[in-house]
């Protein structure tokens, strides 16, 4: 059984054998689970990367391409009547 120290900024150092068991690199973020037991660390799975392809279809939208100047229109226009009803 190994032994690590926390740090006087809240740190604690994972052993090297254990991060490259799990394959974890720096940056990866933990859930972190106060139990009767202790502290429970568990890596947060990252989102599948996704391509724009895989999810444009679940716009819904079938009519013509819309401009930039008219997305941002029909945006102006929603907030307004949604301001208005207030």
């Amino acid at each position: 059984m190994e032994t690590t120290k926390l740090s006087s900024k809240g740190q604690i150092i994972l052993p090297k054998h254990i991060r490259t068991a799990h394959k974890w690199q720096p940056g990866v973020e933990f859930q972190v689970e106060d139990t009767p037991e202790g502290v429970l660390l568990r890596p947060l799975k990252p989102f599948k990367t996704t391509h724009l392809n895989d999810v444009i279809g679940c716009t819904g939208y079938q009519g013509p391409k819309k401009t930039i100047e008219e997305m941002d229109a029909a945006i102006a226009a929603g907030i307004k009547a949604a301001h208005d009803r207030d």
